[in-house]
């Protein structure tokens, strides 16, 4: 779905992408990990729009989507989620979904004045859409609360209830597990599994958690240095000795010896 060719992305003589190609075939749960300074979040942005490749060449199901600005891509089916969330705090959870859709009939003055019972349909609509993404998190008993008053977990369980109000086809998520406890962790890795499973959503995941990564994701991709160092199963990449002396560490390694010679 989504292919990266020789995408290079430079801060003045800092090469946060340097070189970088890889693949996320639609219908996967793709890990995306590296040590802090790989240049994983600065390829999310360049995907997303939100940064212009210095070189190189995204597409999208075939299509040249270089350069063009996230609220193209987002018509287009590809969103991202943030490592901080991004609600909107005063508003209620229900009301966070709610105005995700684009183009609504409230958003003119002249349907305001001349076309209310056309808003009110659509609103019932969004209204009842927004109920079943909150029921689909179970977090229904959130949808009064103010959004600024959601824990760190809750927060992301919100974002992801955001890509569910329009027809994403591939989501982005940067450390969906930052902050957030073990408990609610295992909810949004349910929640994305089903939506993998049940509605037919591509994701790339960005995270260190290589538990989360490892019940989660097939295939991994590797960065360090700004370009692709490995990619397979976890179990591939955790086996990995380049892998394993650029992010997982040499403990692990000795660790692993340490066993095997107790044993």
């Amino acid at each position: 779905m989504i292919r990266v060719e020789n995408l290079h992305k430079h801060f003045g003589g800092f090469h946060a992408v340097d070189g970088a190609s890889l693949e996320i075939r639609a219908g996967t749960i793709t890990g995306l990990i590296g040590p802090n300074g790989a240049g994983k979040t600065t390829l999310f942005n360049v995907i997303a729009g939100r940064l212009s490749p210095t070189s190189g060449r995204v597409t999208m199901a075939g299509e040249d989507i270089t350069g063009l600005p996230p609220h193209a891509l987002f018509g287009k089916g590809l969103l991202r989620t943030f490592q901080i969330a991004h609600e909107f705090g005063s508003m209620s959870v229900r009301e966070n979904l709610m105005m995700v859709p684009p183009g609504q009939a409230g958003e003119t003055l002249w349907n305001a004045w001349f076309a209310r019972s056309r808003i009110a349909r659509e609103e019932e609509a969004l209204l009842r859409k927004a109920d079943e993404v909150l029921d689909f998190l179970t977090i229904s008993h959130l949808k009064d609360e103010k959004a600024g008053n959601l824990s760190g977990g809750q927060k992301k369980l919100l974002e992801l209830g955001r890509t569910m109000m329009v027809d994403a086809r591939i989501v982005f998520l940067d450390e969906v597990g930052a902050g957030v406890n073990r408990t609610l962790l295992n909810t949004i890795g349910d929640a994305i599994v089903r939506l993998n499973r049940e509605r037919g959503y591509t994701f790339c995941v960005i995270e260190h958690d290589m538990d989360f990564i490892k019940r989660l994701c097939d295939p991994v991709i590797v960065m360090a240095e700004g370009r692709v160092l490995a990619e397979g199963s976890a179990d591939q990449i955790m086996a990995d000795e380049r892998v394993i002396e650029a992010y997982l560490g040499t403990g692990l390694k000795n660790k692993d010896a340490a066993a095997g010679a107790t044993a």
